[in-house]
């Protein structure tokens, strides 16, 4: 059960995971040691799973961002099994979910550019043998960078 303190501390941590337990407790209204063991306990308890910087994808040549549809033709646990392979094998996805609806598998992918975006699509996704078809998004402007959860 989480209470108004450790709603506060993860709103806190998923803006600043660097924050160290002396600022946290400022902010928290905490000692240093009370804020660390709070962070500790939310650790460990797996509510906080990771830290991560975000890191901003144009000086490293990314400048394509898109959200590719996969949608396949034949189903079924090894079929799975093989696209979810594919899809941890390639660092141009960094983001994949499994989808209701139309396709079964939604891809966020990042290319330096629209060739290698059709080298992916044209030359890894498409000729994989459960795949049926394809579509994809180019994302022209992100109004919203990935948010916190809503605490």
């Amino acid at each position: 059960m989480l209470d108004d303190v450790d709603k506060r501390l993860l709103r806190t941590l998923q803006r600043n995971g660097q924050i160290t337990a002396q600022e946290l407790g400022e902010v928290l209204g905490l000692s240093a040691s009370q804020a660390g063991r709070r962070r500790q306990r939310l650790e460990a308890e797996g509510l906080i799973t990771h830290y991560a910087a975000q890191i901003d994808p144009e000086p490293l040549g990314l400048s394509i961002q898109a959200f590719v549809q996969v949608h396949l033709g034949t189903h079924g646990p090894e079929a799975a099994r093989d696209i979810s392979r594919l899809i941890h094998s390639r660092t141009e996805i960094t983001s994949a979910w499994t989808m209701t609806g139309e396709a079964d598998y939604l891809l966020r992918v990042w290319t330096p550019d629209l060739k290698a975006l059709h080298r992916l699509i044209h030359d890894v996704l498409l000729p994989h043998p459960a795949v049926a078809r394809v579509q994809s998004q180019i994302v022209m402007d992100q109004l919203k960078t990935d948010a916190p959860l809503p605490l």
